[in-house]
């Protein structure tokens, strides 16, 4: 287990850039992962060799044959990491990007008159693609409504509205917001009973560094995720496309390849970077556990992260030792609830009385890395029901411990006081 184990921590901790030092700021806790999370050495390594490179894929010459099999092995890598069947990876300009593209896909092949599904949970990306697409489709948009209370859309959300002419249907894996984690497979499954062959894309950006991704289990036929948002760098989102959406029409090159997906010549660096992310990953599965198949080493990291990263939540919520909780403090109120088990590393809250503008202002001057979110175009639906303008969002990942989080508790209390 990480928590029970100093020498994991600060050897996880070792393989990450400006881990407790920002470049600009000095030395800071960095609690804004939701944001983006920090940025393992080896990839900027493996971004700055390749940036370097002259050479394209797809050329008779020794250089353009390795590229194409750094590629290779990074769509092998992301098939270990992610676990499909089937299909296929593909690369594009970002995770909202290819959530775009793919929703556009399902809803321009989709008969005429049927529906979209998705959720209020959702983060714009989807959410937004899935509305704009259908009205031009000519299709219906069905909301699912989530729980106010604790942030979550259930499967038998989905049931009660489902009908035989869903087409195309959107799920949120994690909310960016709350941290709140989704139960895609059992909402697949109600899906699929009803409408056996809608599209199903699923938005994994927040997901993806708390915990495993496992494709087979979801049936679904799109999943996208942000690198920047697990371990890697800016510049490029990645995205798996099953058979049946791989097959249907799509902006392509006239007289290309017909399942090719990919628009111009991607970036080398880019698919090795996401192999040093899996590399992490395996290398962390190894050090939680005696697995040996790669696949399973990636399950324990996942399992590791998840246990770990529930003791951050847990402390800050709960205090720890003569620092009480954020549950503690009078004037604080935790969105989604203080004891949701559905939490993902994140937990956001607002304090009556002070801005939260403010509260972060106070945090980020006592060295703590926070952010607002506010009931805009990006969080508005989470906010907006709750009668918030604003909260403060705290979020975590593995490499953070328990002494910052008590970094925060410190600043909290002063301020609660």
């Amino acid at each position: 287990m990480i928590q029970d184990n100093p020498t994991l921590i600060t050897a996880i901790r070792n393989r990450f850039a400006h881990i407790d030092s920002c470049p600009f700021q000095g030395p800071r806790v960095y609690f804004e992962n939701g944001g983006g999370a920090l940025t393992l050495k080896s990839v900027v390594e493996t971004s700055a060799k390749y940036a370097a490179f002259p050479d394209n894929q797809g050329r008779d010459n020794p250089a353009a044959k390795a590229l194409v099999k750094t590629i290779e092995k990074a769509k092998a890598d992301l098939a270990v990491l992610m676990n499909p069947t089937s299909g296929q990876f593909i690369v594009g300009e970002t995770g909202t990007e290819l959530l775009f593209r793919m929703i556009r896909t399902a809803c321009l092949n989709a008969p005429k008159g049927s529906k979209v599904i998705g959720s209020s949970i959702e983060h714009p990306s989807s959410r937004s693609a899935a509305r704009h697409w259908a009205g031009i489709g000519g299709m219906d948009y069905v909301n699912v409504a989530h729980s106010d209370a604790n942030g979550i859309v259930t499967a038998q959300d989905y049931a009660a509205q489902m009908t035989p002419d869903v087409a195309v249907a959107t799920i949120l894996h994690a909310s960016p917001v709350t941290g709140i984690g989704i139960d895609v497979a059992a909402i697949s499954k109600v899906i699929r009973a009803v409408a056996p062959d809608c599209m199903i894309i699923v938005d994994g950006i927040q997901h993806a560094a708390h915990g495993q991704i496992n494709l087979a289990a979801y049936d679904a036929d799109g999943y996208a995720i942000s690198p920047y948002k697990v371990f890697s760098r800016h510049g490029y989102g990645i995205a798996w496309i099953s058979d049946r959406l791989t097959a249907l029409p799509h902006e392509a090159l006239i007289g290309g390849p017909t399942n090719n997906w990919e628009l111009g010549t991607r970036d080398t660096g880019a698919f090795a970077a996401i192999s040093d992310v899996v590399a992490y990953f395996d290398w962390l599965g190894g050090e939680v556990s005696e697995e040996i198949n790669p696949r399973q080493r990636i399950e324990a990291a996942g399992k590791a992260i998840n246990n770990y990263e529930t003791v951050l939540t847990d402390t800050l919520i709960n205090g720890t030792g003569n620092l009480p909780g954020l549950r503690e403090m009078d004037e604080v109120t935790i969105l989604a609830g203080a004891d949701n088990l559905k939490r993902e590393g994140t937990v956001s809250f607002v304090v009556e009385g002070v801005a939260s503008t403010d509260v972060v202002s106070m945090l980020n001057k006592g060295g703590i890395r926070t952010h607002v979110r506010k009931a805009d175009h990006y969080s508005g639906n989470i906010l907006k029901p709750l009668d918030l303008p604003d909260c403060i969002r705290i979020s975590m990942c593995h490499y953070n411990t328990t002494q910052e989080v008590s970094q925060v508790l410190a600043v909290m209390n002063e301020i609660d006081s």
